[in-house]
């Protein structure tokens, strides 16, 4: 028979180095591609697994990732699925808010329990990748393993925020340390020159295996694990059950991003509109899901685009995009160029009397105006830039923050709602 799996994502953290993006809304609420959340990748990869009984733990900042998911995710009654979303409560056993992931996971163990599951999986809500998880599981099984971790090859010059672990040849983990910063040990904890020699487009690099943050438990075993106050799985719990449980893990090859910064977040979206985006949102039999906006076609007239990817509901007039990313409902007005930018879009269409009030208190309409220049930039949703706009963090020292607008990662991120007067140079 199947086993029973149930999918916990985790969605309450801080995000606090993807500031200002995290401002008003969760990692996993963050917009994507245009159209998408980050929470849409783990829930689509649960989907294409097979996997319909996802849980999502929430905490922070969490009201329009409720909203997305409860306007996206809805199951028919008969097949049993649905993604419940468990926010942090204070309960007359613990007063606590979530300590860390493993705390998050223990607090809703009661909750879990209503299902007699075989394995826990717990994922990232913060992630770009697809992973049939069916693999996963099978490997799981047919190792005998208590848990299996996902990991990924990386350069060690990449592996300083990640969990790093040494394995087998029958990939048991024999040594697992989370996020190390002596080099080191970084170097000590390469892989071996076998396993090297799978790994794609190496150069030649020392490479180390990545924890991604994916965790499978047998039921037995997860809560034996936590029966304990450790309150971080890969600082604590994971560390703390190796000799006692058997450890195994699975290695994945392909695309994997962490969007835990503006920089990656930036990148990542950037790298969807080159000739070979990293990450294939075209794939057919593997959707990405989200929620149905029923928006109309976009209207696009005498521009100049290169590379590019425009959502639904978009106006754009006589403007000269290059390797951009434009959200739902994004307005872009005549004369004006942008470049290396990801717009965010709106929320919604102002209507002509709207429209008309914003002329009268001399504020900008919202999305982009006349003959603006933009490059190297983030525009959040609902943001009003005017005409004659100049963006660009060029010559702008890290962590610069102005009225309406924050620089992070060699980027212009302009705030959610912000408006930009006609005629500023930024």
């Amino acid at each position: 028979m199947r086993p029973v799996v149930l999918a916990v994502i985790m969605g309450g953290g801080r995000g606090a180095r993807l500031y200002p993006l995290t401002k008003d809304r969760c990692k996993p609420a963050v917009p994507l591609a245009g159209k998408y959340r980050l929470v849409d990748i783990p829930i689509s990869n649960c989907l294409n697994s097979g996997l319909n009984r996802i849980y999502l733990l929430t905490q922070f900042n969490t009201a329009s990732l409720h909203r997305h998911v409860k306007e996206s995710y809805k199951f028919d009654p008969f097949g049993g699925g649905f993604v419940d979303i468990l926010a942090a409560e204070q309960t007359q056993k613990d007063s606590n808010w979530y300590q860390g992931t493993a705390d998050a996971v223990r607090q809703n163990l009661h909750n879990f329990s209503d299902i007699d599951f075989d394995y826990l999986l717990i994922l990232s809500g913060d992630q770009l990748y697809r992973m049939d998880f069916n693999k996963l599981i099978n490997q799981h099984i047919e190792t005998g393993a208590d848990v299996t971790i996902a990991a990924k090859a990386l350069p060690a010059s990449q592996v300083e925020d990640l969990g790093l672990m040494r394995i087998n040849d029958d990939l048991l983990i024999t040594e697992f340390v989370e996020k190390p910063t002596d080099p080191q040990v970084i170097e000590g904890l390469a892989i071996s020159e076998a396993l090297q020699a799978s790994v794609k487009n190496s150069n030649g690099d020392k490479h180390c295996l990545a924890s991604m943050g994916i965790y499978l438990f047998n039921h037995k075993a997860l809560v034996e694990s936590l029966d304990n106050d450790m309150k971080d799985f890969g600082k604590e719990v994971i560390p703390g059950l190796l000799g006692k449980a058997r450890l195994s893990s699975y290695i994945f090859d392909g695309y994997w991003e962490d969007i835990g910064t503006v920089a990656s977040f930036f990148e990542a979206n950037l790298s969807l509109a080159s000739d070979e985006p990293p990450f294939n949102f075209f794939e057919a039999k593997n959707p990405v899901y989200t929620h149905a906006r029923y928006l109309p076609a976009s209207i696009i007239n005498q521009c100049i685009i290169d590379h590019a990817i425009i959502s639904d509901g978009c106006i754009i007039q006589n403007t000269q995009l290059t390797q951009c990313v434009i959200g739902v409902r994004s307005i872009i007005r005549g004369g004006s160029k942008l470049e290396r930018t990801v717009m965010l879009g709106s929320v919604f269409f102002e209507t002509p009397a709207e429209l008309q009030a914003c002329e009268e208190k001399g504020i900008p309409p919202i999305g982009v105006g006349m003959n603006c220049r933009i490059s190297n930039a983030i525009i959040d949703k609902n943001a009003r830039i005017g005409n004659n706009v100049t963006l660009s963090p060029d010559g702008k020292a890290n962590e610069t923050e102005g009225d309406g607008y924050f620089i992070r990662d060699g980027v212009i991120v302009v705030l959610k709602g912000a408006v930009i007067p006609n005629g500023s140079t930024i």
